[in-house]
């Protein structure tokens, strides 16, 4: 069974900078693309930024140039680091992985339980 576990959320001033990452855990061939989104109250979830398999990134226009993602296929791990954190960037972040269990099988897409980011004004 596949598991997708953030970490790294908590609460910062704006201006500030956090590191989220998520590991992937469980029967895993392969890693297509991986990603983060970030829903918060009363919105609907959104894209905040993705990695293919080749290391090439997309950011929302609300993100770029203050986020980075990265990605360690060997430690089997994605990044997000954050940084001029604003109060608007507050949601729950959520780690999306296209994961293929072995070889042969079909990609499937997986999801974290959500780290929670709170950024005071």
């Amino acid at each position: 069974q596949v598991q997708l576990v953030e970490s790294g959320g908590g609460l910062v001033q704006a201006g500030g900078s956090l590191r989220l990452s998520c590991a992937a855990s469980g029967r895993i061939n392969s890693f297509d693309l991986m990603g983060w989104d970030r829903q918060a109250p009363g919105k609907q979830r959104e894209l905040v930024a993705d990695i293919t398999s080749g290391d090439t990134t997309n950011y929302a226009d609300y993100v770029k140039g203050r986020f980075t993602i990265l990605r360690d296929n060997a430690k089997r791990m994605v990044y997000l680091q954050m940084n001029s954190l604003k109060p608007e960037d507050t949601a729950a972040y959520y780690c999306k992985a296209d994961i293929r269990t072995s070889w042969g099988r079909p990609v499937f897409e997986y999801w974290g339980q959500g780290t929670q980011v709170t950024v005071s004004s």
